[in-house]
């Protein structure tokens, strides 16, 4: 009997491993069979019963790395040694565990203000997270887009920000039109990478079902299916604001963040996220989550460094 496997959204490097040595350990307890690997696909030659078994065997292998972005050569032993349904229970993901990231790394809400954050954005259809730098409100949000994605619960990912510069006068920058964009939007490609394979998020990128786009390429456009983080949204004014919030359609999730202490605009006053957030708050399937100096979580002296500019504002 021949039976073809095909890996879908898994690099052929990340599973066979590098010169083929994970397929050598999985062939390893199935000397009967024969495997060939070619691109993203397994071609097993053998007995039938012993295929199924196999098959059986590479799929949980499949999960698992979708689930946790790794897959060892110990996990490959685990997989084939244990019973299956034992090594499926063993593998649930823990209840407070978003998404496993690169490597395996846990990513879960790390304060009261990130579960609250986790929380309404799980009920509510439009978030917005308004605090201090370093509370982590982008990659929390990024982290629940992928989840959904992820889970086939939406679509797509869209990912936009004013492009505002942040105190400096940049001039022109050479490039095409994505290279002069892309420095205002690499903290979104930097928390995607965080997440997900690169070779995955590049596919994701060329098939647009991750979009990073800067806020004013969202006029005119619905967005539906799909879950749409606006970041840095202090730096929108009011009209922005609204043209964003307006693009919303079927079956989506939007989440607004931003810190209304870090204004780049000529004029602060022209910034439009406090009055949206506060105009909306008490709409049903709308929340606001406001973060605090007490919840950064980055380098402890971010604190402190917060807590200082707070202080000669009051002064002033």
């Amino acid at each position: 009997m021949e039976k073809i496997i095909f890996l879908e959204n898994i690099d052929p490097v990340d599973f066979f491993g590098a010169n083929n040595k994970k397929l050598q350990k999985i062939s390893s307890f199935f000397p009967k069979l024969k495997l060939v690997a070619r691109g993203n696909e397994i071609k097993i030659i053998g007995d039938d019963n012993t295929i199924s078994i196999l098959e059986e065997k590479i799929n949980l292998m499949m999960d698992f790395y979708h689930r946790f972005n790794v897959l060892s050569e110990s996990t490959i032993e685990k997989i084939i040694l244990e019973d299956s349904e034992d090594f499926e229970a063993n593998a649930k993901l823990e209840s407070d565990v978003i998404l496993y990231g690169n490597r395996g790394r846990a990513i879960k809400a790390r304060n009261n203000a990130q579960k609250k954050m986790l929380d309404a954005i799980s009920k509510n259809d439009l978030v917005f997270a308004v605090g201090p730098a370093g509370t982590g409100k982008t990659y929390l949000a990024v982290a629940l887009a992928v989840q959904a994605l992820k889970e086939k619960r939406v679509r797509r990912i869209i990912l936009t920000r004013p492009a505002v510069e942040a105190g400096e006068h940049l001039g022109f920058l050479p490039g095409d039109l994505k290279e002069k964009l892309d420095p205002y939007l690499q903290p979104l490609y930097d928390a995607l990478i965080d997440m997900m394979p690169y070779k995955k998020l590049n596919d994701y990128f060329a098939e647009g079902v991750i979009e990073i786009a800067p806020l004013a390429f969202m006029r005119g456009r619905t967005l539906a299916n799909s879950f749409v983080i606006l970041d840095e949204a202090q730096n929108a004014t009011g009209v922005q604001v609204k043209m964003f919030l307006t693009r919303m359609g079927e079956n989506s999730k939007f989440v607004v963040t931003g810190d209304l202490t870090q204004i780049d605009l000529p004029d602060i006053k022209k910034s439009g996220l406090q009055k949206a957030a506060d105009l909306l708050e008490n709409i049903e399937d709308i929340s606001v989550i406001r973060f605090q100096d007490v919840d950064i979580i980055r380098h402890k002296l971010v604190k402190n460094i917060v807590d200082a500019y707070e202080k000669d504002e009051k002064k002033r």
